[in-house]
């Protein structure tokens, strides 16, 4: 089991930026696949991102190409999404994940260990 931590979540205005991490302990995160994944009040959680164990494959939703980057330095076993031109629609808690396969990485499912979440709300 890994152990997974959020961080960077905030408030900002539409248009700006942030840079979320996933720190991880307990297991190196050069076993895993990991994503990004983000809940809005009285919404179901939904993927947002994810990237291969070796960072060499990233998937993303639909509506954050283009927008977000999901990254990976297994040297510090953390994982990053910056989000640049947020909108008040990304509003949400974030959650980061690790998933023991390197298939179907936008699936809840795959996933094993989740974080506690960071909360992000963009203003518009």
């Amino acid at each position: 089991q890994v152990q997974l931590v959020e961080s960077g979540g905030g408030l900002v205005q539409a248009g700006g930026s942030l840079r979320l991490s996933c720190a991880a302990s307990g297991r190196s995160l050069s076993r895993y696949a990991m994503g990004w994944f983000r809940q809005a009040p009285g919404k179901e959680r939904e993927f947002v991102a994810a990237i291969s164990w070796s960072g060499a494959s990233t998937y993303y939703r639909n509506p954050v190409k283009g927008r977000f980057t999901i990254s990976r330095d297994n040297a510090k076993n953390t994982v990053y999404l910056q989000m640049n031109n947020l909108k008040p629609e990304d509003t949400a808690v974030y959650y980061c994940a690790a998933s023991p396969r390197d298939t179907g990485l936008g699936y809840l499912s795959q996933y094993n260990d989740w974080g506690q979440g960071t909360q992000v709300t963009v203003s518009s």
